[in-house]
């Protein structure tokens, strides 16, 4: 596959992709660039840590600009969010993977329980449906 053909693969995916889905692939995204960021300041590429922090720090702006507020669970993503971009800028200014590896834990399990809901839905729509 070429390197054309991927991208449009890769934006094929996006633009099909449910909201669900979409919420789970910044989460992906977000720590794919958490351990680029991590392996960087490991092997002193402070550079590409800035870049992968950067990227980390905007997808969780999009994930927090996006709650809809009118559920009470909410408020509560609202301080786990702000809490990760503050460990996220902390390991940037600071090039800390301690601060990483805080923000990583949370996305991850945010993640893993995204991904679990997920299952959960579409399990009770096919068990409604008889299927």
């Amino acid at each position: 596959m070429t390197y054309s053909a991927l991208n449009q693969y890769k934006q094929n995916t996006v633009y099909t992709a449910t909201p669900e889905e979409l919420t789970l692939m910044l989460y992906d995204g977000c720590i794919k660039f958490m351990n680029i960021a991590k392996y960087s300041i490991e092997n002193k590429d402070i550079a590409k840590a800035h870049h992968a922090l950067i990227r980390a720090q905007d997808i969780i702006m999009e994930l927090k600009t996006t709650l809809d507020t009118s559920y009470e669970i909410s408020s509560n993503l609202m301080k786990l969010y702000d809490f990760i971009i503050d460990r996220l800028v902390n390991a940037n200014v600071r090039k800390d993977t301690k601060s990483i590896d805080e923000a990583l834990e949370i996305v991850t399990e945010l993640r893993d329980t995204w991904k679990e809901a997920m299952k959960q839905v579409k399990k009770q729509i096919y068990s409604n449906r008889g299927v």
